[in-house]
């Protein structure tokens, strides 16, 4: 339910809609779904999702921002549904993007595949914060630390955490069975961020650089893993774009 309400949103997004647009489409079809939009009052969250324009990293609150063209945008969509949540995001370019954009959205989206890759029973969670800050870094890009993945189900957030920076063979052990989100943040410039200190949600980075970042909610396997949040069509202005911006 999720993967298809985040292609939703790619098929609706444009040039001067605003982030308020962009949460009403998510709360109604969530709600079209017979779910509920899991962000939506969570821990005082005013809004069904997250949207996170250029150098916010995550947590961005919609509202009446109007996106522009060179815009990115992250639009983070969690539903839950008979008790059990599931978390997707990424990350979209309005119009025509800047090379610094297509650069760390395309690091990114790379990270979380690379990420995914590591996954399977009897690896460690060090496994994938290796591969996919090594990845970033080659690419002049930093990886955000105070903001990780984590395990996901009957709760929105609980253990492990799922770190995108670390060492291999570092770290929990993954078992078959346990589920958690691998949602690496990706900065162009300085991993450090800041919390807004009026609305104590929105994430930016200390820089002001670019930020992008790609989510999927992850299932371990004896033999791998399975994408839970796998789409089945590719998202409209992100990735039916990424082979054309291809590094």
């Amino acid at each position: 339910m999720a993967a298809e309400t985040l292609v939703l949103v790619g098929e609706k997004l444009r040039a001067g809609m605003t982030t308020e647009e962009i949460n009403t489409i998510v709360h109604q079809d969530t709600l079209r779904r017979g779910a509920i939009p899991a962000p939506l009052n969570y821990k005082g969250f005013p809004k069904s999702v997250c949207t996170s324009i250029n150098d916010v990293v995550c947590h961005g609150i919609p509202g009446d921002e109007v996106l522009k063209n060179g815009d990115i945008i992250n639009v983070d969509v969690t539903t839950l549904y008979n008790g059990f949540h599931g978390d997707t995001s990424a990350t979209f370019y309005i119009g025509t993007p800047s090379p610094e954009a297509r650069l760390v959205v395309e690091t990114a989206r790379r990270g979380l595949e690379l990420g995914i890759a590591e996954v399977k029973e009897g690896a460690r969670l060090g496994d994938i914060g290796y591969a996919i800050q090594s990845f970033v870094e080659a690419q002049g890009c930093s990886v955000v630390r105070d903001f990780v993945g984590h395990g996901i189900g009957r709760r929105f957030h609980e253990p492990p955490q799922v770190k995108h920076f670390g060492k291999r063979g570092d770290g929990q052990r993954l078992k078959a069975g346990m589920i958690f989100t691998v949602e690496p943040m990706v900065n162009l410039g300085r991993f450090e961020v800041d919390i807004d200190a009026d609305d104590k949600w929105t994430v930016r980075t200390v820089d002001g650089s670019l930020s992008a970042q790609f989510e999927h909610t992850i299932l371990v396997t004896r033999d791998g893993c399975e994408v839970l949040t796998r789409r089945q069509k590719p998202l409209r202005f992100s990735e039916n774009l990424a082979a054309v911006f291809a590094m």
